[in-house]
């Protein structure tokens, strides 16, 4: 019988400029997989994060046509207005202060230039992604749900990509403990196991109370070339 490398996989509906945990996630796996054909959800993580600010966290959301359109994918949702100059003063403005914003500066902003050109939600997280790993330095496949023949919903359709994708390991987010149906990857030959978002490293924030839920950029900018010293630095 043929023996299948090890191969771990994650899947995660794509998310603007997420906290630290996701791209933890993305660099304890073989292949991370953008579950965009997964329905848009308003008030979500998909298109809005947070920042921190001397008055609290922000709230930074890029506008998107949603009405008549109930049914829509991310990868179909398309960017109402543009955006991406108004966030980038909000980050400036807030973050001009922190101990690295001018080490890092210049790199996030060539990410805000290229994604104000493009026209889908999907699109757009996908470059702000790809670029912050580059950043940091993960090197993970990062691919699509569409690449891959899926069917069903929930447990189904999860594996299903990863069937599709040959993993042999499935790492979920915690969230995904309330309905995921361990048994049918163990009979598939697959083995899950869930992210742990606990621990994690205080940083040197710029402005307190500390908070860890907020966006990537923040760790970026108050701790520079070091960022990934606050990540987890556990073997995969």
């Amino acid at each position: 019988m043929l023996q299948l490398s090890p191969k771990r996989v994650a899947i995660v509906q794509s998310n603007y400029i997420p906290w630290k945990g996701y791209f933890d996630l993305i660099r304890a796996v073989d292949e991370f997989v953008f579950l965009d054909d997964a329905q848009f959800t308003k008030r979500d993580w998909r298109n809005r994060n947070k920042i921190l600010t001397a008055n609290g966290p922000m709230w930074l959301s890029i506008p998107v046509v949603t009405k008549g359109k109930y049914q829509q994918s991310i990868d179909e949702t398309e960017i109402a207005e543009p955006w991406a100059e108004r966030h980038w003063s909000s980050i400036r403005y807030n973050y001009a202060k922190a101990a690295h914003f001018g080490e890092m500066a210049a790199v996030v902003k060539e990410l805000y230039d290229r994604a104000a050109l493009e026209a889908k939600l999907s699109r757009v997280n996908y470059l702000m992604i790809s670029g912050i790993c580059s950043i940091i330095g993960i090197k993970t496949k990062l691919s699509w749900s569409r690449d891959y023949p899926v069917q069903g919903f929930k447990t189904d359709r999860l594996l299903s990509i990863c069937v599709a994708s040959g993993a042999t390991h499935y790492l979920s987010g915690p969230a995904a403990a309330s309905y995921l149906e361990i048994v049918r990857f163990t009979a598939a030959g697959m083995t899950v196991s869930y992210a742990d978002y606990s621990s994690y490293p205080v940083y040197p924030q710029l402005h307190e109370p500390f908070k860890h839920d907020v966006s990537i950029l923040d760790l970026l900018f108050n701790t520079g070339s070091a960022a990934s010293t606050f990540m987890k630095n556990v073997d995969p």
